[in-house]
C-alpha cells in the first residue's frame, strides 16, 4: 500500500530508505488558527500527522489548501524521522553542520597561511606592473 498522497520522487525514496510505512502515520484534519478570518475559521486546511512508531508529530498550517499542506506536512515528518534515525548523517544535519564552518572564523594560523598566500600573489602582480612600466618607458 502507498502513501495516500502523491509524493515526489525523492521523498518516496527516502521514506522507503527509512522504512517509513503509511500505516504507521495516523493522519488528523482540522481547522487551523491564526489570520484567514472566516476562511480559516470555516475549513479544515490545517494537517497534523503522528508516526506511531517514532512518537514524532508534525503540524502543518502553510497554504490555504489541504492538498499542499498535506503534501508539505509528509515532507516535513520523513526529514525529521530522517534526523532522528540518522542523527548527524542527516542531510538537515549536514546542512546545519556546513554553515556553522562557514560561519566560524579562522583559526589563527588559518589566517596567517591565507595572509601569507595573499601577500604572496600581490608580490608576483607587482613584478607584473613593474615589467610593464619598464616595457612602456623603453
Amino acid at each position: 500500500m502507498g502513501f495516500p498522497i502523491e509524493l515526489p520522487p525523492h521523498l518516496l525514496a527516502l521514506a522507503t530508505e527509512l522504512t517509513v510505512r503509511p500505516e504507521d502515520i495516523d493522519e488528523f484534519f482540522t481547522r487551523g488558527s491564526g489570520h484567514g478570518g472566516q476562511k480559516i475559521n470555516k475549513t479544515e486546511s490545517c494537517v497534523e500527522l503522528t508516526h506511531r512508531p517514532t512518537s514524532l508529530t508534525v503540524r502543518v498550517q502553510r497554504f490555504r489548501e489541504q492538498h499542499l499542506n498535506r503534501i508539505a506536512a509528509y515532507e516535513l515528518l520523513i526529514h525529521k524521522i530522517e534526523e532522528k534515525v540518522k542523527g548527524a548523517a542527516s542531510k538537515r544535519a549536514q546542512e546545519i553542520f556546513k554553515i556553522r564552518k562557514q560561519k566560524a572564523r579562522r583559526t589563527r594560523k588559518g589566517k596567517e597561511k591565507m595572509l601569507k598566500e595573499k601577500h604572496h600573489r600581490s608580490s608576483v602582480k607587482e613584478t607584473r606592473v613593474n615589467l610593464l612600466h619598464q616595457s612602456l618607458e623603453e
